[in-house]
């Protein structure tokens, strides 16, 4: 289960104090996915970081208990200097999981050969890109969280092989999006909120809010 309780944020953007939320407060139960629609500039990123810990709420309390990834596509703790293989053990390690296991889970998935016991921070954006899917695909959350969409890389083989597993995977876990699409969200989402002006509008059906959404739009 995540929680949001009472929990505000702004940010000083140099012109304008720009709120974020304003003493919002909702739950995401397990096997219930959530999709939040919010218009560009609203602070959604700001809000998947919150979920997973990356920002902090200026007031109010958030509760994780379960298991919340960081957003698809990111991976801020890889480190460059290492190669492949000693971040996924690393990785692995914070999460608790089997070092080896990762560590293959990835290499197979990557599929990048030699490159994978070279330090990361020689690799190709492309590759980089490949490395941080797969790390994550290699992870086991109870709830993902996905930012306006579904990641993806420059390579379009690897796009197939790890999207396939991508979407066979949120088909039985619990998934958070964000995004200014309603598109976006109606695949994987039974429920569905609207982020506007620091508030949060919680919705009964996808269909009620999209209705909303693009009547306020």
């Amino acid at each position: 289960m995540l929680e949001f309780e009472n929990v505000s944020k702004s940010f000083w953007t140099g012109k304008q104090h720009k709120i974020i939320l304003d003493r919002a407060s909702f739950r995401v139960e397990l096997g219930q996915s959530l999709g939040i629609l919010a218009p560009n500039g609203t602070g959604k990123t700001t809000l998947i970081n919150m979920m997973c810990g990356l920002e902090k709420p200026d007031e109010g309390r958030i509760r994780r208990e379960c298991r919340i990834s960081f957003p698809l596509g990111f991976m801020g703790g890889v480190i460059g200097k290492l190669n492949a293989n000693e971040n996924a053990r690393y990785i692995a390690r914070i999460y608790g999981l089997d070092p080896d296991y990762v560590s293959a889970y990835a290499r197979w998935l990557t599929d990048i050969d030699e490159y994978f016991d070279m330090p990361v921070g020689t690799y190709s954006a492309g590759m980089r890109q490949r490395f941080n899917f797969a790390l994550l695909l290699a992870l086991d959350f109870d709830i993902y969280l996905i930012d306006e969409g579904m990641p993806h890389t420059t390579d379009a083989d690897f796009n197939r092989k790890a999207g396939q597993v991508l979407y066979e995977r949120l088909k039985t876990s619990t998934v958070v999006i964000v995004s200014h699409q309603a598109s976006t969200i109606e695949k994987f989402c039974n429920t569905a909120a609207i982020l506007r002006d620091g508030r949060l509008y919680m919705f009964e059906s996808l269909d009620e809010a999209r209705q909303y959404y693009d009547y306020t739009a």
